[in-house]
């Protein structure tokens, strides 16, 4: 059974292969756009926001979201989407004019003059990014910088939501497309939601109005396997009491759980598989993270962070880092910074977390990671992208 299915999976991909060399020499659609983001996970972070913005600004933009087989399930109702590797997929691929993803387009395609290519990014490099993990062996091993490079030449547009970000990715990814210093749109809605925004996605979650809800969000380790938190969500909640609750929310590589097993208190939410994670943001009065580039994101709340960072040695070590998360500088620790966890209870019990010090250094990180977001983002990129020209003022 295995050969054959083997045998019919590749006559599929020479077929859908055949017929896209064919739609390469059909004309551009100069009104179709093709977005992704994650690796075709569905409708999410900057290329979502665009598509949102654009259908508003450029309303003859037909907006067509490419997605795998297995995160089908994950696509609005209403959304127009192709299926990855399918016939409509790569039709879309061969005769779409703007293209706009937050990664790149599994399984490869090829960039036809007249096309025009978005890469927006999905987050600030903390970590060591594209060509500078040449110097991490493990990084080195599994990537493939040739196959990196060639992406890379396919952009014309590289996106930043910092001066940090465009200093990084002008190294790391070395090609001639032109920088975007515009800010990111994923973070719009932390400008524009309202009181009434926040209340409602609070209650959905099912959060109290009286409770202070912490959203954990840690990153994936490249030293380890699988979604291993390095606290207990349900220590922290049973310590902090029940006006605390504790949202968890694993790295996606992770899938769409975070498989916690202990005995629950009824005070710890297990938010995986919430499709925003800017909504659960938004619902959370404090972030505790590690090396995320959510942390990026959530500065622009102007709500406490705490660091919680055990493994910070072997994490930089392993992956590296473009600057000392941990130091305790300004413009380099967003707030509060715990190693254990009692340390992170005690920054809880204290108040600490959000003292006048974290206080201060949270406004010395948002000066220096999101000098660009004001909540106007989505709509600079789309003018600049689908060339929709400002309106003229009001008179």
């Amino acid at each position: 059974m295995a050969p054959r299915a083997s045998v019919k999976r590749y006559v599929r991909r020479q077929v859908m292969r055949a017929a896209y060399r064919t739609d390469l020499r059909r004309p551009l659609d100069p009104n179709l756009a093709v977005y992704g983001a994650y690796w075709n996970r569905g409708v999410a972070c900057n290329p979502a926001a665009i598509h949102a913005k654009a259908r508003e600004l450029a309303p003859h933009i037909r907006g067509v979201w490419a997605v795998s087989s297995r995160h089908r399930d994950r696509m609005p109702p209403g959304v127009p989407y192709v299926i990855e590797g399918s016939r409509p997929y790569w039709r879309a691929m061969a005769t779409a004019t703007y293209l706009v993803n937050n990664s790149s387009f599994p399984g490869g395609f090829t960039k036809r003059p007249g096309q025009r290519y978005l890469q927006t990014h999905h987050g600030t490099p903390l970590k060591t990014m594209g060509l500078d993990q040449r110097a991490y062996p493990e990084l080195a091993r599994k990537a493939d910088f040739d196959k990196i490079l060639a992406h890379v030449g396919q952009w014309d547009f590289s996106l930043s939501a910092n001066p940090h970000s465009t200093e990084v990715w002008d190294r790391v990814y070395p090609g001639p497309y032109q920088r975007l210093d515009l800010g990111y749109p994923r973070n719009d809605v932390y400008f524009t939601a309202t009181a009434e925004d926040i209340a409602k996605i609070r209650v959905e979650l099912g959060i109290q109005a009286d409770q202070t809800a912490l959203l954990y969000a840690p990153t994936h380790r490249d030293y380890r396997e699988g979604f291993v938190p390095d606290l207990d969500p349900e220590h922290l909640a049973r310590e902090l009491g029940p006006d605390y609750l504790v949202l968890v929310r694993a790295h996606y590589f992770y899938g769409r759980s975070a498989g916690l097993g202990s005995a629950p208190t009824g005070r710890v939410l297990d938010v995986t598989a919430h499709p925003r994670v800017e909504e659960l943001c938004l619902a959370a009065d404090a972030l505790i993270t590690d090396y995320s580039s959510l942390a990026f994101d959530y500065a622009c709340l102007d709500r406490p962070i705490v660091v919680h960072a055990p493994d910070w040695d072997t994490y930089r070590t392993t992956r590296g880092t473009y600057f000392d998360l941990l130091s305790g500088r300004p413009g380099d620790t967003p707030g509060a910074v715990t190693a254990t966890s009692d340390e992170l209870v005690e920054v809880f019990r204290t108040g600490e977390w959000r003292s006048p010090a974290s206080a201060s250094l949270r406004a010395a990180f948002r000066e220096r990671f999101c000098p660009y977001d004001d909540g106007h983002a989505a709509e600079r990129v789309v003018r600049r992208f689908f060339a929709v020209p400002f309106a003229p003022p009001s008179r």
